[in-house]
């Protein structure tokens, strides 16, 4: 799987880049992290490899040092947002994770309120 048009064209790789401008809350050599532009709770800020990497199946061993800095990370960022009692990490993979942008990214959501459940519950 690859992103509309590659790395050239991926809306993540731009907004890295500084193409697209971003609300930012982080940023170094690895990775990008900034504000969600339809956020789903309080909290919630994407954090994204600065290398085109389409998603967690294409992830292996070369991207161990972004991927350890993005769980590193994500204590750390929520509670600057204001998570300070939790939160959710999602990394939605592939058609049936309901990936929507093939740029290997990380969901961190929170906030004041209890979120709801991870999953619909099957009957």
């Amino acid at each position: 799987m690859s992103a509309e048009g590659g790395a050239a064209g991926c809306i993540f790789c731009r907004i890295a880049r500084g193409e697209i401008p971003a609300r930012k809350v982080y940023e170094d050599d690895d990775v990008f992290a900034f504000h969600d532009l339809r956020p789903q709770a309080p909290v919630h800020v994407l954090v994204i490899t600065k290398e085109h990497v389409a998603s967690l199946y294409e992830a292996g061993m070369a991207q161990q040092r972004a991927l350890g800095k993005m769980l590193a990370l994500a204590g750390e960022l929520a509670r600057r947002e204001g998570a300070t009692d939790g939160f959710r990490i999602i990394v939605n993979t592939g058609r049936v994770g309901h990936q929507e942008v093939y740029h290997l990214h990380m969901h961190i959501l929170g906030g004041p309120e209890p979120l709801g459940p991870m999953l619909m519950r099957r009957k």
